[in-house]
């Protein structure tokens, strides 16, 4: 029973279902993919254990496992980084955000995906998409080596991630909204240190 000296504890304001509906499709999008595109690390390990076998044991080194790996690295760091923004895993400067209160972390990050984050990825894919139709249409090919395999593929990894993390991006600003008007955060970031 509560005493009449204290105040009743006002109800915690709920998000609309539409807005948390949006924010859990967005979520779900994207750790799927994420966890589709680890499968990335196959042709990565593949290519780097065939070219050591075959370098040292064979004494025949390859003309392909440079540009296997490099290009399945790129396409696994570039493909992972909207699950990285979900978890929140991006660089932050903690010993600065910590002291912030809820309040504050979320208008400096909804003001700071407003301003700097969705129109960077905008614009990154609309000049990487261009990129890659261009890139297709001349069938472009690598010139480092004698193997010299099509770019294009790895050339649309980079418009596809530009919407993938402005994507995520509008979820997260969707969460940092609701922290800057409530002062509670909808979900928290695990806390992932390197």
């Amino acid at each position: 029973m509560e005493s009449q000296d204290e105040p009743a504890a006002r109800p915690r304001p709920l998000p609309p279902q539409s807005f948390l509906a949006v924010i859990r499709i967005i979520d779900r999008f994207t750790t799927w993919t994420g966890h589709l595109f680890v499968l990335f690390i196959i042709p990565l390990v593949f290519a780097n254990v065939y070219e050591v076998f075959a370098r040292y044991f064979l004494k025949s080194p390859t003309i392909w496992a440079l540009d296997v790996t490099t290009m399945s690295y790129a396409a696994l760091f570039m493909l992972g980084s909207a699950l990285a923004l979900l978890k929140g895993a991006h660089v932050r400067t903690d010993m600065l955000w910590e002291g912030f209160s809820d309040r504050t972390k979320g208008m400096i990050d909804s003001l700071a995906f407003i301003l700097f984050f969705l129109p960077t990825m905008a614009v990154l894919f609309y000049i990487s998409i261009d990129d890659f139709f261009y890139s297709v249409s001349i069938d472009e090919r690598s010139s480092s080596g004698a193997w010299t395999p099509i770019l294009w593929p790895l050339r649309g990894v980079i418009p596809l991630t530009a919407f993938m993390l402005g994507l995520q991006g509008i979820s997260e600003l969707m969460k940092s909204l609701w922290a800057w008007r409530t002062g509670e955060f909808l979900t928290r970031h695990e806390k992932i240190e390197v």
